[in-house]
């Protein structure tokens, strides 16, 4: 009983944060808050959460060193 209200609340509550990271992708919006948070959550519970949150983490990982390399270029180019 116990386990199961646990695992209800843990998927609510990180479906309803991916679902927001959606949305603001959408919108502006705080997106690369909520969705790594909402994965995070389900992935305790669900292994295909779990495969997404890596693909995400993955992804933002890419995106930060793209922008190092473009403030890198900026900075040699006009500073």
């Amino acid at each position: 009983m116990q386990n199961s209200v646990k695992k209800l609340i843990l998927t609510l509550t990180g479906g309803l944060l991916v679902i927001l990271g959606v949305i603001f992708i959408l919108i502006p919006g705080p997106a690369i808050l909520f969705l790594p948070l909402g994965l995070a959550l389900l992935s305790l519970e669900y292994p295909w959460a779990k495969k997404c949150l890596r693909n995400c983490q993955r992804w933002m990982r890419k995106s930060a060193v793209k922008v190092d390399q473009s403030i890198s270029w900026f900075k040699r180019r006009y500073l």
